[in-house]
């Protein structure tokens, strides 16, 4: 089985900082202002967790509360003896230009008894939390990553993945496709030779490609591509090593596919992305 994962984890990395290990009692709020979402393990206790003057969730069980993108929150526990909480930043890296990021949906809640496989791991976790020992911090951020990584396991394994990525990657012959994308974004990928890496007659690839994923081969791929073409701009490669390096024949054919997808040309989106910083 191809590895859906590593391509993507490997152009766009996920990072955790934990800032929570403990009790939380009566009404704490997350204000989802900073660039990234949060992982909450409720080890103990009771919470409701509330959106606004919505209560979006009950926890009566020790649970899984995942936001991949900037969400405000808030949890109202027992103010006397809370519920205890190991919680943690998530940042995906690319933001937005990130299809992994771009595939969750805006929460998931899931009790950890529905957890199997990660049993040993939030065994682990939740003692490193108790512990002080030397590099704790540490020892949980990869924890957490770990967790995350298993999250996405189980997503994809789901009986209804959610229309999307995460849909096409679940499909037994379209993964391959998509993979193959995601590994070679330089390779010239016609809807035909896709087609046959995923063992399909064009058309019957087209169509459940679209059903599954929501979008046609063809503007998946380019998406990925300028997603990559973002990272790489930030991370000040030249314009004609990056259009090789994305698959475009020349730097004017990727500032044409470029505009295309973001208005704006590859050199006016990186100084509007810097001026965004400051």
């Amino acid at each position: 089985m191809v590895d859906r994962l590593a391509a993507l984890l490997g152009h766009f990395s996920i990072s955790a900082q934990t800032f929570q290990t403990g009790p939380l009692c009566g009404i704490n709020t997350l204000d989802g202002s900073k660039p990234y979402g949060q992982l909450h393990l409720l080890r103990k206790g009771k919470a409701e967790v509330w959106h606004g003057n919505t209560k979006a969730h009950e926890l009566e069980e020790p649970s899984l509360l995942f936001y991949p993108r900037p969400t405000p929150h808030s949890f109202v526990t027992d103010s006397e003896h809370g519920a205890d909480f190991v919680c943690a930043n998530i940042l995906f890296e690319g933001g937005s230009a990130n299809p992994l990021l771009n595939a969750l949906p805006p929460c998931i809640c899931i009790p950890l008894a529905q957890m199997p496989h990660s049993v040993a791991l939030l065994s682990l976790l939740f003692a490193e939390a108790e512990a002080n020992y030397c590099g704790r911090q540490t020892v949980l951020d990869r924890l957490f990553e770990v967790i995350l990584v298993q999250l996405l396991r189980g997503l994809m394994e789901s009986d209804n993945p959610q229309l999307g990525l995460l849909a096409g990657l679940a499909h037994t012959q379209l993964r391959r496709a998509i993979v193959a994308m995601h590994e070679k974004p330089q390779e010239d990928w016609s809807v035909e030779r896709l087609a046959k890496i995923a063992g399909m007659s064009r058309s019957v690839f087209s169509n459940q490609f679209r059903d599954a994923v929501g979008d046609t081969p063809a503007n998946y791929l380019q998406r990925w591509r300028i997603g990559l073409v973002q990272k790489w701009l930030k991370k000040g490669q030249p314009l004609r090593l990056i259009a090789e390096e994305a698959g475009y024949s020349s730097e004017a054919a990727l500032s044409r596919a470029f505009k295309s997808q973001c208005g704006v040309s590859p050199m006016q989106w990186l100084k509007e992305s810097q001026i965004g910083k400051h």
